[in-house]
């Protein structure tokens, strides 16, 4: 037996004991608790391996509660520095750069293990041995269509592969067709690419057929909101669950339930809120601010006190009937991602439950100018389906907006947008292709 397969399997045996102990306990909080603490112990002795971290006096002293925050642009800046150079290494990827340049990020047999077994912990909720899954992710540099696939293996479902962004190999009419022979019960996509697919789906006059064997659309890649995913439910005609956050640098920290309850995944994150004040606080239901987290299940990029950015809020895990009972975690979005609206602050968040409430629009675009005369502008994209005038649907959401205190000088709807503005994940950021700086 290689040494891949004999890292490979004692991490799946311990993963699995884990499993078991949690699913014994009901996921009760002492018991996860107990949990965080022996994998923390661990963390210390990987961390005296890092050239960033081993040398400062809070990990020198195992004092969790008063080490540094690392921020992004540190990991940024020097990420080999925080990297354990042990030669075990087996995956190398990198992030998207959608927030600054690349960060390379290897990983070990450990890290790909144990971030599978931790997701599909939920995700086997929704995935059942036999079922056919299709991912409509990409599965170069970054990790996110090796973790669908792993934990599809994992949980004995039929995996096909088939983003359809995948020059020469895939692309939209063979989506289409692979749709028709493969018939899946589940999808993983991003929000942007599965509204995208709709849109076109609809020209054809194909949705219904293409749909058919379809029960459930599990987004990821990006961050998607209620009323987007009630909208692609009710096109569906299938159960939409926000299925993952997490990043190339931090692993999976929240998995979604099949109630489409995003839960922290506390046996391998300890999770804070660093609020406004800049003070860190733990992650406790009914608070929110800049999610920092530490990486229980990082053997060759642990972090200690990372902050990811993202504004999350949590709420109490024992209201959703899937009775895992971990918190639940709602992201808002990147903080760096807000825009200022006629002098107030807007988030992605705030904009699509506004705009994807509103069956007759597929998209939008944010269009601002500075200077001495600020404006903005709201482009709506009408359905391909809807034909009547754009004058009381503009007016609609330009009401709501208002309600919100947002005023936008003009609101207007045009047939289609650039595919860009809502092509998902890889093909875009929000802030970078959403918003249009016209000064």
């Amino acid at each position: 037996m290689s040494n891949f397969h004999r890292r490979s399997a004692a991490a799946c045996a311990a993963a699995e004991r884990e499993r078991q102990t949690l699913a014994a306990a009901g996921f009760k909080p002492d018991v996860v608790t107990r949990i965080q603490g022996e994998k923390l112990a661990q963390l210390w002795e990987r961390l005296d391996g890092s050239p960033r971290y081993r040398d400062l006096p809070h990990v020198r002293a195992r004092d969790f509660a008063g080490a540094p925050v690392t921020e992004k642009q540190e990991v940024k800046a020097d990420p080999f520095g925080f990297v354990r150079d042990d030669g075990s290494h087996v995956r190398y990827y990198e992030t998207s750069g959608s927030t600054g340049s690349p960060t390379p990020t290897p990983r070990a047999v450990e890290d790909v293990v144990w971030n599978t077994a931790s997701v599909a912990t939920v995700w086997s909720r929704t995935l059942r041995p036999g079922d056919r899954v299709a991912s409509l992710l990409p599965s170069d540099v970054v990790p996110v269509g090796d973790l669908v696939a792993s934990v599809a293996e994992h949980l004995d479902c039929m995996l096909l592969r088939c983003y359809p962004f995948a020059q020469g190999m895939c692309d939209w009419d063979r989506l289409e067709e692979l749709f028709s022979r493969f018939r899946p019960d589940h999808v993983f996509v991003a929000p942007g690419v599965m509204l995208q697919w709709t849109r076109l789906l609809k020209q054809r006059g194909r949705l219904d057929a293409v749909r058919e064997s379809l029960r459930t659309a599990l987004l990821l890649g990006e961050v998607s909101t209620a009323p987007m995913r009630a909208r692609l439910a009710a096109l569906w005609d299938c159960r939409v669950i926000d299925a993952s956050y997490g990043s190339t640098e931090t692993g999976t920290i929240g998995a979604g339930c099949e109630h489409d309850r995003m839960h922290l995944l506390l046996p391998a994150h300890i999770a804070e809120l660093r609020g406004e004040d800049g003070a860190i606080r733990p992650a406790r239901p009914g608070d929110t601010g800049e999610l920092v987290t530490t990486t229980l299940n990082n053997h060759t990029r642990p972090l200690l006190r990372y902050a990811t950015g993202d504004i999350g809020g949590v709420l109490p895990g024992d209201g959703c009937p899937c009775g895992l009972g971990l918190p639940v975690l709602t992201i808002h979005g990147r903080a760096s991602d807000a825009v200022s609206v006629a002098g107030r602050p807007i988030s992605v968040e705030n904009v699509e439950s506004v705009v994807y409430a509103v069956p007759e629009v597929t998209g939008y675009l944010i269009q601002l100018r500075g200077g001495d005369q600020p404006a903005a502008r709201l482009v709506l994209e009408r359905d391909v389906d809807f034909t009547g005038p754009p004058e009381p649907v503009a007016g609609r959401i330009r009401a709501r907006f208002a309600e919100l205190g947002v005023t936008w000088n003009s609101v207007v709807l045009v047939n289609q947008l650039p595919a860009l503005t809502k092509a998902g994940a890889s093909q875009k950021n929000w802030k970078r292709t959403n918003v249009e700086w016209l000064d």
